[in-house]
């Protein structure tokens, strides 16, 4: 992910007194330093000051408890800074690592992301079918020891996010349903926890890229967003309200992709006709364009190009304009439900956006009631599976950023129980 705009930064940064001067909130004032330091990318000792209301010398003392850890690091002087004495710039630490792992249909994306959101090293592995559990674990380990052997000694990876086109269960991380890849109840953290002896926390893929979007990306600062990600397998989401994360009673909140569209449609895999999902797919925008397996990572490009030429394009823009009137009909529902002042549609959900450019906001206005509609703005999120990626692993950096010296403890403490062989467990968002 790059760096935020200035105007971005400023709305994290407009928290007063997010730390605390006392001895005993120690933890709690280190977690928000590299909080912040983490979601900006970088920050100047000078707006640590201003964001957190701890004194300069408190700073300096956790900074320099975050550089000795290893997680951030001193660099040039704020040359930005318009008053005063320029001040020093934190910047996450590229030696804290995080494995990001994302299957699907057919691709198993694993990638290494450092602190700041930054993917270091992705690797895309294409399957000829949906792969079982058990072979994306093989397939995971292998390309996993691949990296670590090439990683330099400052580098460690601190633990695995698992992002998963399905329903998980927020308590053991397994995952109870993934009609499209074909599992049913596969312990799929716990496995993959136990072959590469690192602690994994998985989620719903949609609702990583939300964190991803709120952290770094479009919805950044923003407190109400609606995350709509459509892939390989179908189309998921993610809801921030008031700032957090929606959960729900159960923790699968957010699937938006079952919102009824069309009565008497396509059969949807959960049973219903109809759904977004399934009105509205990958596959269909493939075929309009004959495109190979194996190259699906350019459809967007593809498509685009291909609608410069109109008389041959005449039958992929009306694909493409059933799909946005489709998808004006769920946005519909959601605007009208959730009242987000922001939509960010990422995977193959761009394509309608920027084929169709004000098609899908002029469809909405019309649809949508008054009042919710009038303030909500449609985005796109960032080309490619980086939301997705970068999502899994802010699941693995969340244990890291809450308490930051306890779980560096605590992966010591692992690292010595793998060695005498005592199982480590495997954790959940």
């Amino acid at each position: 992910m790059t760096s935020l705009p200035p105007e971005r930064s400023r709305r994290i940064l407009t928290g007063t007194n997010l730390g605390n001067n006392r001895d005993s909130t120690r933890q709690h004032n280190l977690s928000t330093v590299l909080g912040l330091v983490h979601s900006l990318s970088g920050v100047s000792r000078s707006q640590l000051t201003r964001a957190t209301g701890l004194n300069r010398s408190t700073i300096a003392a956790l900074v320099a408890e975050l550089v000795q850890l290893g997680l951030v690091v001193e660099s040039d002087l704020d040359q930005a800074q318009q008053y005063g004495r320029p001040s020093i710039m934190i910047q996450p630490s590229p030696g804290a690592l995080a494995l990001a792992v994302n299957p699907d249909v057919d691709v198993v994306t694993v990638a290494l992301v450092s602190l700041g959101g930054h993917i270091v090293n992705a690797v895309r592995f294409h399957t000829v079918r949906a792969p079982s559990a058990a072979e994306v674990v093989n397939i995971v380990s292998a390309i996993y020891a691949g990296m670590r052997t090439s990683l330099p000694a400052h580098q460690r990876v601190v633990g695995v996010g698992l992002a998963i086109p399905g329903l998980v269960d927020p308590v053991g991380g397994t995952v109870i349903d993934a009609p499209h890849l074909g599992w049913r109840d596969e312990p799929l953290a716990a496995r993959l926890s136990e072959a590469l002896k690192l602690p994994v926390i998985a989620a719903n893929d949609a609702v990583a890229g939300a964190r991803a979007q709120a952290t770094f990306g479009a919805g950044c600062g923003v407190s109400d967003l609606v995350y709509l990600y459509g892939g390989a397998s179908g189309i998921g989401g993610g809801v921030i309200s008031g700032g957090r994360l929606i959960h729900g009673s159960s923790g699968f909140a957010g699937q938006l992709g079952h919102t009824h569209v069309r009565t008497g449609g396509v059969r949807c895999t959960c049973g219903s006709n109809g759904c977004l999902e399934a009105e509205i797919t990958r596959e269909e925008l493939i075929a309009a364009v004959d495109l190979p397996h194996g190259e699906t990572e350019n459809l967007e490009e593809v498509i685009m190009e291909r609608l410069q030429d109109q008389v041959q394009s005449s039958d992929l823009r009306e694909v493409i304009d059933r799909q946005v009137q489709v998808l004006a009909v769920g946005l519909k529902s959601v605007v009208n439900l959730l009242n987000p002042s922001m939509v960010v549609l990422g995977g193959f959900l761009r394509i309608l956006v920027r084929a169709a450019p004000g098609a899908l906001s002029e469809a909405l206005s019309t649809t949508a009631t008054r009042g919710p509609r009038e303030n909500v703005s449609i985005e796109l999120a960032p080309l490619g599976d980086d939301s997705i990626l970068v999502g899994a692993a802010e699941l693995a950096f969340e244990p890291l950023i809450r308490d930051p010296a306890g779980f560096l403890r605590l992966r010591t403490a692992v690292v010595e129980a793998v060695h005498n062989e005592i199982p480590v467990p495997a954790q959940t968002a």
